[in-house]
């Protein structure tokens, strides 16, 4: 990609990365794109800048849950440094793989732009492999992990077409039991700045003083991340463009499927099979896949 002499250069564990471009910022951190200096090979760097212990302590969470993950549908690391820069000042530097093909969200715009959407095979067949990403979450040993943000901003596309859910900056042991209104109010505003409002469970926009928030939260992020999938706008966001209360539209689940849909009523009875309210009543990410092998199954047989 031409010469590195003015760029950027950034060593991780003797691995020299030259910084080409800031591919997006976040509230917490940014991710540049860099190449690796002995091989050109692009990679994504996620750099996390941390003010105080707490902001390291949080950062370097994160790290361990990419370190601990190795499945093909979730983002996996390629290599991390921590650079200081004084003080309780540093850096936490993660290198990960550069995605060519893009994001979902990005997809699901240009087939917006074009008047098209998936047909019902190609949204089962991303669907169900985002699902599968996150039943490695759910089923992880020796505490199950919940994203707490699955949405199509974080999901990525491989060089094969695969879907991959990144992003572990939300992730956190999935079953936590709150005690007390100080441990509420805390979850909350932790909600508030990591999980995206319109995929956010209804229990995290008012989190009870006692009680027990679990990974069905993903539940209900996947059921919005597939109505966006299949009709290209979250169920929430006519809700939101109004200006009315998101929140209030969540707990009294008012949301509508648009008329004349092209996909068999499966679909829609999967979705709203995910977007329950109650935690309890909400599947798990088992039955999900097995209802999707089941709606592939039913239309090979139609074929």
């Amino acid at each position: 990609m031409g010469c590195n002499c003015t760029k950027e250069k950034l060593v991780i564990n003797s691995r020299a990365f030259y910084v080409h471009k800031r591919l997006g910022e976040g509230g917490f951190s940014v991710v540049d794109l860099v190449e690796e200096g002995a091989t050109g090979k692009l990679f994504a760097c996620k750099r996390i800048m941390c003010h105080s212990k707490s902001d390291e302590k949080f950062a370097l969470h994160e790290l361990e849950f990419y370190r601990r993950f190795t499945h093909p549908n979730l983002i996996m690391l390629e290599d991390s440094a921590m650079v200081s820069h004084g003080g309780d000042v540093c850096e936490v530097l993660l290198i990960l793989p550069f995605y060519r093909r893009g994001m979902l969200q990005e997809a699901l715009d240009k087939l917006k732009e074009a008047g098209q959407h998936y047909n019902q095979a190609q949204l089962i067949r991303i669907f169900k492999a985002t699902c599968e990403g996150v039943r490695e979450l759910h089923n992880a040993k020796p505490t199950p992990i919940a994203h707490r943000d699955i949405k199509p901003h974080n999901i990525m596309f491989g060089d094969d077409d695969m879907p991959i859910l990144m992003d572990f900056g939300s992730m956190a042991p999935a079953r936590l039991e709150v005690k007390g209104r100080s441990e509420a109010i805390a979850l909350q505003d932790t909600a508030g700045e990591k999980c995206s409002m319109l995929f956010r469970a209804p229990e995290l926009f008012h989190v009870e003083s006692h009680c027990v928030i679990n990974e069905k939260i993903d539940i209900w992020s996947l059921g919005c991340t597939l109505f966006n999938m299949a009709y290209l706008y979250s169920p929430f966001e006519p809700i939101y463009i109004k200006g009315d209360s998101i929140h209030l539209a969540v707990i009294g689940r008012n949301f509508k499927f648009p008329e004349g849909s092209e996909y068999s009523p499966s679909i829609n009875e999967l979705i709203s099979s995910m977007l329950v309210v109650e935690p309890m009543e909400r599947p798990t990410i088992e039955w999900v896949i097995d209802r999707l092998n089941n709606m592939t199954i039913e239309m090979e047989n139609r074929v």
